[in-house]
Formats: structure tokens, sequence, C-alpha cells
């Protein structure tokens, strides 16, 4: 029996990330290959023109999957009925730039958003948010998925292995340059071999307590110094990721990185939103427990905290 279409809206639809992330949906790259998809396409006015390419473009590629797309540039006529919502139009960082500077910028743009959702959504919509926001909204994730797909990437061009055969990186903290890429519950898996503890397969703990944490941090300006761009196919990847894992469960045995509001696990201040590792299950993400901290990364998860406490005050003050 055919399922019932998902409603996904995709905000920022004609830039890059939203671009790159259309066709993966209508692919079934996020929701599974049987699953029927009605895409709703939000930009601003002066993209409108942009945003009908795009429309023309899902047309003309004929995805088997994809039943109806709604373009506009109305939040009420976009946000109407739909079941997921990912959240990529915003101001762009730009080279030289740390989130944060782009952050008051930004949270005009969300709170219309937001209202538009809370007012049109369906009840259960799921929403993912691309900007680290401190969100008031304790239920919408925030993506980090992205650092933690860069971590992945990261050990497993050094171990010279598949990605796949890397998991439970952690990424602590913010998506931003304090974000904490932790490897200490991270395992590997040799080929016709057993899992091991990357920290014993890598055997170089200098290189993942210095080289492999800044580069994960700095992967982002690294590819707007290379791009003159910011991410945006990664991007797209790592929000098909996160709401497959979202909605459909991560595997037994793993966990993923997700930007959540903290309930104080890990001694993390409740009531921001911080990356933490989680587990899904039926369309519910739950922080995942009694995991040891050593010294080291205490220190660098409380670097990152403090940073996501000062940007909830600058959102927050940006709002009022």
């Amino acid at each position: 029996m055919a399922k019932e279409p998902v409603r996904v809206l995709v905000t920022g639809a004609a830039g890059q990330i939203g671009y790159a992330l259309v066709p993966m949906i209508a692919r079934g790259v996020m929701l599974g290959s049987d699953q029927p998809i009605i895409l709703h396409m939000l930009d601003i006015e002066p993209a409108t023109e942009a945003l009908n390419g795009v429309k023309m473009e899902l047309v003309d590629a004929a995805f088997p999957l994809l039943i109806d797309v709604v373009a506009t540039t109305d939040a009420m006529v976009a946000c109407k009925g739909v079941n997921i919502a990912v959240m990529v139009g915003g101001f762009p960082r730009k080279e030289g730039m740390e989130r944060k500077d782009v952050m008051s910028k930004n949270v005009s743009i969300y709170k219309a958003q937001a209202s538009a959702l809370e007012k049109q959504a369906a009840p259960d919509c799921k929403v993912l948010v691309n900007l680290h926001r401190q969100s008031r909204r304790k239920t919408s994730p925030c993506l980090t998925r992205l650092d933690h797909n860069r971590a992945l990437g990261q050990l497993s061009e050094r171990l010279k292995i598949h990605v796949g055969q890397v998991k439970n990186v952690i990424i602590w903290g913010n998506h931003s340059s304090t974000q904490y890429p932790d490897v200490n519950h991270a395992t590997v898996t040799p080929t016709n071999s057993e899992e091991k503890p990357v920290r014993s397969v890598v055997a170089d703990d200098n290189w993942l307590n210095t080289e492999f944490i800044t580069t994960v941090q700095q992967r982002g300006a690294a590819i707007i110094k290379a791009r003159k761009l910011s991410s945006a196919l990664s991007a797209a990847s790592a929000a098909c990721d996160h709401i497959r894992d979202w909605v459909l469960g991560t595997p037994k045995g793993t966990w993923v990185s997700m930007g959540v509001y903290s309930d104080g696990s890990y001694g993390i201040q409740s009531g921001i939103i911080y990356s933490f590792p989680v587990t899904c299950d039926k369309g519910q993400w739950s922080i995942a427990q009694g995991l040891k901290i050593d010294d080291f990364s205490r220190e660098k998860m409380d670097a990152t905290a403090k940073e996501l406490v000062e940007e909830k005050t600058l959102a927050y003050s940006c709002l009022n």
C-alpha cells in the first residue's frame, strides 16, 4: 500500500544549500525510496524568479517520488500543513565572519518563519535549523550533523578506510569554531576485523587532541576560503542525514550529534541549545547518557557552553 505524501518545507530554497537540498529530498535521500514527497519551497521576493527556476528544474527532473511542488515567497502559504521544515534560508556567512557575526541578521528572519510555522504547520511538525539558534522551541534541533560528518570524514581519511567503518564521534556544544569534536567514545571497524576504539587505531593522541580538532572546527572557514562561498552540498547532505535518523531512527549502538535543548545532562546548563550525542527512535530524540568525560573534554565542553550562553543572550536581545 502506497504511503501518504509527506510535506517538506525548505526555506531559502533558491539559495546554495536549498538548491543542493531539494533534489536530494525529491530523490528519497532524506525519507527513503518509498516515501512520496510534496515539496514546499520558500524564499524572499527578490529571489522569486530564481525560485521558479528551481521549480522548473524539479519538474524537468521527473522525480518519481515528487507528487507536487509549492514555490512561494509567502511564509504562511509555504508553512501550511508541512510535516517537516528545514530552515536553511538566511543571511550567508562570508569569509572572515564567525557564526555569531550573522546571528543578529538572521534572528528576525527565523522569528517570522517560526511564527508562520506555529500557525500553519502540522501539529507534530519536525523543524531543523541550520543556524545554531538559541530557540524558544525545545523540540527543534539545530544542525551539528555537518560537523559530525566532517569528523567522520577526517578520521576515515587519516585511517584510509570507508567512512561507514567509523561511528560514534561526538560534537559537543556550538555549531561554531568553539565546538568540541570528541573521539573518546568513537570506534572503527577495520576490514575483516572487530570493532576497536578510534584512539587505539589512530595511535596518535597528539593529532587527535590538536590538528584533528582544529581541522573540524575550522572546516567551514576553509571551504569558504577555497570556494569563496559557504558549504552547500555537504550542508544539504547533513540535513538529509539528520532528518532521516530523526524520523526513521538511529542504528542500534550508534548515536549522532544534534544541537538540542539541554536538560542539564553532562553538567551543561539547562535551557541552551547544545550539541550532544543523541539516539533516535520512533520520531523522538534522546541524549545518550552515561559517557565518561575526562578533564580535557570537560574544559572544552564548558568553553563552548559559555559561548552558547552568550549567544542566547544576544539572540533574545535581538528579539526584543
